[in-house]
């Protein structure tokens, strides 16, 4: 998430009491994770499985638990506890205040809001858009126009996302948001997790059915469609005019290539090739799995014999 307006280094480092390796004038322009990291971010790494990832990724600041020289245009700030501090950074430019206190928001005239929403800071609703009652709209949010979110839905929730050391889990902090574009429809009860440091985005008239879960920093492109039950975790790429059927889960970082269909109660933990029709767990091509299926049904028949 961009700062709004560019930190030198020596101010953060300052923030979190830590030395750094830069010049005095570097400049920081946001806070991200590894993932959706962005030119001019700060990262943090504190594992040596990620500290060559880290390095060569776009950001050109981050804190780290290993005293090493810096790459050309990048600084660090030495931490032993990098994940910690990122955490600091994110309550010191970004702090979580109570739904709605600061306000910020700017809704379309046209746009109807029933009772008991619940609307938070810095958020966009647009032109002829309804929020149904008891939907929870929460921080960093940019609904477009003609969009629908049914009763009860749960919109910008923080992301499931937490770092894990001696047993113990500790929740990074969000900071992103969601971007819906026109003419979603978001069903009763389905949930849509922030994005850690970025958005999750819904694409233009993707309708989600009720009780769908989707999961922080994935990005759905248009004319998709997805039934109740569906599970899709973090950093997931769907692509245009998915069909995803009740009950389907799918594991995180898998692209589901244009024109997919998944059948109900599938489980996806790979990437799915464009136009192809798949079902089972782990989901193979529909066709394959109907045979294998097919094959398991006669197999008590050699034994009769």
């Amino acid at each position: 998430m961009r700062f709004t307006s560019p930190k030198y280094i020596e101010e953060i480092a300052a923030e979190l009491k830590k030395d750094f390796q830069g010049p005095d004038k570097h400049i920081v322009t946001g806070l991200s994770e590894i993932n959706q990291v962005e030119k001019g971010d700060l990262i943090f790494v504190d594992h040596q499985k990620y500290y060559e990832k880290a390095l060569a990724s776009k950001a050109n600041t981050i804190i780290i638990n290993k005293q090493i020289e810096s790459p050309a245009g990048k600084a660090l700030i030495l931490s032993e506890n990098p994940f910690d501090d990122y955490n600091k950074l994110c309550n010191i430019f970004f702090p979580k205040t109570v739904l709605g206190s600061n306000q910020n928001q700017k809704i379309a005239s046209s746009a109807i809001i029933a009772k008991n929403v619940s609307l938070g800071n810095n958020i966009k609703i647009g032109s002829h858009t309804r929020i149904l009652p008891g939907a929870v709209i929460m921080d960093n949010v940019d609904i477009k126009d003609n969009v629908i979110i049914g009763p009860n839905a749960v919109i910008g929730h923080n992301a499931f996302y937490y770092n894990t050391k001696n047993r113990r889990h500790t929740r990074m902090n969000t900071i992103g948001g969601v971007k819906i574009e026109s003419h979603v429809e978001i069903g009763a009860a389905s949930t849509i997790d922030a994005g850690v440091s970025s958005y999750t985005t819904i694409g233009e008239g993707t309708k989600i059915d009720n009780l769908v879960q989707i999961g922080h920093d994935t990005v759905i492109g248009i004319n998709c469609i997805i039934a109740s039950g569906t599970g899709i975790a973090g950093c997931v790429t769907i692509k245009n005019n998915v069909s995803i059927w009740g009950q389907v889960g799918c594991a995180s970082k898998v692209t589901i290539h244009d024109n997919v269909v998944v059948l109900a109660q599938s489980g996806i933990s790979k990437d799915l090739e464009e136009g192809k029709i798949y079902f089972g767990t782990p989901c193979v091509e529909a066709k394959q799995k109907f045979r294998e299926l097919a094959a398991l049904r006669n197999l008590p028949k050699p034994f009769k014999k």
